[in-house]
């Protein structure tokens, strides 16, 4: 029994010492790396960088018109509980003021933060693990200059198993993928802009995908419409299967003014989207245009009888 107990204690260290290496926070940048992003950085090209990853949509604080007040605090709600949106304010008390570029290079690229813990996937680094690191750069650029706003949100509020952040490595493994998109040489660059626009900071498909139950976007599934993450409707197909009567002009036109084809406008979040893309240069909305037209029919889940 001794030798029994002994070779289970031995087997129960080791499985432990396995999961915590296997959840341990993965960094995008350090040392050396993360010392050059401090160099340069344009903020002109940030503020683009700030619209087309839709930070204000999220980070804005509630209840106020200005959108570069990013005192955070707006609420969603998930069937893994209700997460709130930080502080990203210069402030260096409650926001990221205290912050490296490569601190928010890692929270952006690799869900990170600065303390070394996982953050939750309602933050889309899942999406913006693509991201350029020039464009991580100019994007702190421009954060620093916007009005600090003090006041920390409030925390998440998310029950066991979830509130334990360490197994979010594990969930990272199965769904955060940080190989870089590549141009493709077959395309135009007006293709290749919008793909990168779409599925590095603009985060498409987050909302536009159905999810497992692990809350990880089906990948056979992408931009083919789903359930809303807070219950509130149904996220459209955006693929061929759901706008393939679309033209590119039509596309664009909804990306700058939130009008569809026929004459009906978006509401509800993706208006708020559409504040942000129609603070892109029409060249981006164009290039956009051109990806999403681009993608192949794809058949969604099948919506739930009852009335959404």
């Amino acid at each position: 029994m001794k030798r029994l107990f002994f070779a289970f204690f031995v087997l129960a260290i080791a499985g432990l010492g396995l999961f915590w290496w296997l959840t341990r926070p993965v960094l995008a940048v350090s040392g050396a790396q993360a010392a050059a992003l401090e160099q340069g950085g344009d903020a002109g090209r940030g503020e683009l960088v700030f619209h087309g990853g839709g930070c204000a949509s999220c980070h804005a604080t509630p209840g106020q018109p200005d959108r570069t007040r990013l005192g955070g605090g707006l609420q969603l709600k998930t069937a893994f509980g209700t997460f709130v949106s930080p502080n990203i304010s210069p402030s260096q008390a409650d926001g990221i003021g205290s912050w490296t570029t490569a601190d928010l290079a890692n929270a952006m690229l690799r869900g990170v933060s600065p303390e070394g813990a996982h953050y939750y996937p309602a933050f889309p680094y899942t999406t913006y693990a693509h991201a350029k690191l020039e464009d991580v750069r100019d994007l702190m650029a421009y954060l620093r200059t916007l009005p600090a706003v003090d006041g920390k949100a409030p925390a998440h509020d998310v029950s066991f198993p979830f509130s334990f952040r360490r197994g979010l490595g594990l969930w990272k493994l199965l769904f955060l993928d940080p190989t870089p998109l590549r141009d493709d040489p077959g395309q135009s660059a007006a293709w290749n802009r919008g793909h990168y626009l779409v599925n590095a900071l603009g985060h498409c498909a987050e909302c536009h995908s159905p999810r497992n139950l692990a809350g990880g976007i089906v990948t056979a599934q992408r931009f083919a419409g789903g359930p809303d993450a807070e219950g509130r409707g149904w996220v459209p197909n955006i693929t061929a299967r759901g706008i393939g009567s679309w033209s590119r002009g039509d596309i664009a036109e909804l990306l700058a003014t939130g009008f569809t084809p026929d004459y009906d406008s978006v509401g509800s979040s993706m208006a708020d989207v559409v504040r942000n893309t129609g603070a892109l240069p029409k060249a981006d909305r164009d290039a956009m245009a051109e990806y999403l037209k681009s993608l192949a029919a794809v058949d969604g889940p099948p919506r739930s009888s009852k009335k959404e």
